[in-house]
């Protein structure tokens, strides 16, 4: 199978079994077509996108709540549902990219795929199942100014990803102390693979920035208000899994010296 119609079928399906089609073995790339930006993804009816304001998420510490955790969950799993058709719509958006960066994107989306399992997963096991609840398209409306593929790791890798290495490991923790040991240790599995997706970021952040600009000068000169450094940490800073995914000193000292912003206390 070609990419392309690959990714385009994952941005069109309107159920969660065509969402969660892997790769195919032994798709190809030649004929990757023209850019297209898909301006929203096909949904099932129970997942439509939905105002953020008809959305009500818990912080970490409902985590302790058994009716609140599933809410939690669910949150999670639709961040993973808008990265999977996110990593689709980058390689529809820009076909011309380097081969190389578009291998790195499929092989980031079938971790996506997987990280939504693994919510639903969880989800089930709280009695509820994804779509219980009202979504937002957070990710999806942060898309629009995107334009190149620079824009698009600094948005998604640096910035989404990036503060998923400390909320990630905010909702571990809080999952453990509430007793939900198997919450916790997808929390810090996917953790452990978020350091991959954001090295990911950073490696092409620097293959693909103008020569002789500093890695923090060019992250910010390629993310637009409201995604930006404050959106790129959570309240607690994980140190660590920074210099795991790559960052320099500088870069880190930086972010360390941005104050966190989220929406509405929601994760994201």
């Amino acid at each position: 199978m070609e990419l392309r119609q690959y990714a385009e079928s994952i941005l069109a399906a309107r159920d969660l079994a065509g969402k969660l089609r892997p790769p195919p073995d032994g798709w190809t790339d030649r004929d990757p077509g023209p850019a297209e930006r898909w301006p929203a993804p096909g949904r099932p009816p129970e997942l439509a996108i939905v105002e953020a304001a008809r959305v009500k998420v818990p912080r970490p510490a409902g985590m302790c709540d058994p009716r609140q955790r599933p809410r939690i969950l669910h949150a999670l799993a639709n961040h993973e549902l808008q990265a999977v058709e996110l990593f689709a719509w980058a390689l529809v958006a820009f076909p011309d990219a380097p081969p190389a960066f578009r291998r790195g994107l499929v092989a980031l989306l079938a971790d996506e795929q997987r990280h939504m399992q693994l919510y639903m997963d969880r989800i089930d096991a709280c009695g509820a199942r994804f779509g219980d609840w009202p979504v937002t398209g957070y990710f999806w409306h942060r898309i629009d100014r995107v334009r190149t593929p620079l824009q698009f790791v600094c948005a998604m890798g640096l910035t989404f990803e990036n503060a998923n290495l400390d909320f990630a490991a905010d909702y571990a923790e809080a999952a453990r102390a509430a007793g939900d040991t198997e919450t916790a240790d997808v929390l810090a599995a996917i953790h452990r693979d978020e350091i991959r997706h954001v090295r990911f970021g950073w490696t092409w952040l620097a293959k693909l920035k103008p020569a002789g600009q500093s890695m923090w000068d060019a992250y910010v000169a390629n993310v637009e208000p409201p995604l930006g450094p404050a959106r790129a940490r959570g309240p607690r800073l994980d140190v660590d899994a920074r210099r795991a995914a790559g960052f320099d000193d500088a870069f880190i000292a930086r972010l360390a010296a941005t104050a966190p912003r989220s929406p509405s206390g929601k994760p994201r």
